[in-house]
């Protein structure tokens, strides 16, 4: 029996070892996926105790997924761990590992290249290695080929690598794991097909193209198509703002065109872990061919500044009332990127909130979803959230709408002496408000 025919008849009868690496909004979910397609032996690794502890204990540390469905893995023999010891014992390993960017807006890999080298004793023959962290293209040849090498393992006859880019839409209750299509690239044609057997058995669709780099690009088209967009609606609103004329109108009427528009919607700026890093991936990597991404740059940079054009904003606004911005009580509602979440990172609310503090504001937040401010890198408030309460809002001097959560009571933000709707989730509402 060959190494391939070997792990395909694991697959197929479910009896593969899968092992997940980083259990945080993409592997979390794909273990728990993983786990409702009927494999019986899943493994999480995770560096971070608590989330363990936390799964082990049938709780979870992320907001949207619904605590029977880590009970039902535990009963099925799920099993959350920080020994990386245990990679020796799987069949599939996935990695779901961060990419961040570096201090100068360069691809910071070094969760993934310190991942592999924990993991690098424990691999084997036999064995599947997908790569999901979004990146860019040639990652998968340059970081994982070389060191299955160095073990003496060769990429499609007794190893097989993969890259299969996430596409998990954290609180998308429409689109579950097991409903997105799965992009998959492998190293060799007998790469590719161990990668479609493995997660054609998990989710509805695998759409596999020519190569690991093809794969990569595709992930990276996603989010600057992304990003690009919500750059162009974010300068046009920006434009119809000092034309006196009402951006969201204006996308709505767009909108009833059935054909050739795409509707995007303007914000204080963007947020979350792809879609304001992964655009930067492509233009370092693009660099190297001397090329220059002069496009996607643009986009960055309008909206990069979005918070401050808030900020400007509401300073205008205090200002015709006679208030300074140094000294004024600024609330801020909602600091998750995204309605109905609970998930912070890269938001512009905690950017808006930075500015604020450096010209000297009072700030404080309101957020249902994160009611402490959660630990982070590069933003440090000792803050926890306000009740939003009519008392409480009337305290203040102005109200940022930042996140349209639909948890907000609207007939009490509209209570506030200055509201800065960043999202248009007030519009039509009878109080008078400020778009940002």
């Amino acid at each position: 029996m060959t190494y391939m025919t070997s792990l395909l008849q694991k697959i197929n009868n479910r009896e593969a070892t899968v092992g997940i690496i980083g259990l945080g909004y993409v592997g979390l979910p794909l273990a728990l996926t993983v786990s409702e397609a009927g494999y019986r032996n899943v493994i999480g690794f995770d560096v971070d105790l608590g989330k363990i502890q936390q799964l082990r204990d049938n709780l979870s540390y992320i907001k949207h997924i619904d605590l029977q469905r880590i009970r039902n893995a535990n009963d099925k023999g799920f099993q959350a761990t920080t020994d990386f010891a245990l990679i020796a014992n799987t069949d599939v390993v996935i990695l779901c590992l961060p990419t961040p960017l570096s201090k100068h807006h360069e691809p910071d890999l070094h969760f993934i290249r310190d991942t592999l080298q924990t993991c690098k004793p424990y691999l084997h023959q036999d064995q599947l290695i997908s790569l999901e962290s979004t990146t860019y293209p040639g990652t998968t040849e340059e970081e994982i080929v070389p060191l299955v090498e160095e073990l003496g393992l060769t990429p499609g006859q007794d190893i097989f690598v993969v890259y299969s880019p996430e596409r998990e839409d954290p609180g998308n209750q429409e689109f579950p794991t097991h409903k997105i299509p799965k992009v998959l690239g492998g190293i060799t044609n007998a790469c590719a097909q161990a990668g479609e057997a493995f997660y054609g058995s998990i989710v509805e669709r695998v759409v596999t193209v020519s190569s690991t780099k093809a794969a990569e690009m595709t992930k990276l088209l996603e989010n600057i198509h992304r990003a690009v967009n919500i750059g162009l609606v974010n300068e046009m609103k920006m434009v119809a703002d000092k034309m006196g004329i009402n951006i969201h109108e204006v996308i709505d009427a767009a909108a009833t065109k059935p054909f050739g528009f795409t509707k995007y919607t303007p914000g204080p700026g963007l947020g979350g872990h792809c879609i304001p890093i992964d655009p930067y991936y492509l233009t370092w990597k693009a660099k190297e061919y001397n090329i220059n991404t002069r496009f996607i740059e643009l986009s960055g940079e309008i909206n990069r500044g979005m918070p401050a054009w808030v900020v400007g904003k509401l300073m205008d606004a205090l200002n015709d009332q006679g208030k300074a911005l140094k000294g004024s009580k600024i609330l801020i509602l909602g600091i998750a990127y995204k309605k109905d979440i609970d998930d912070a990172r890269e938001s512009p609310a905690i950017k808006i909130m930075e500015i604020l503090r450096s010209k000297g504001a009072d700030v404080a937040y309101s957020d249902p979803h994160i009611p402490v401010f959660p630990k982070m890198r590069d933003h440090q408030f000792d803050l926890q959230s306000v009740e939003l309460t009519v008392e409480n809002i009337e305290g203040f001097d102005a109200v940022v709408l930042a996140t349209g959560h639909g948890a907000f009571d609207l007939g009490v933000v509209g209570r506030a002496a200055l509201l800065v709707d960043c999202v248009n989730s007030t519009l039509g509402a009878s109080y008078s408000k400020i778009s940002a």
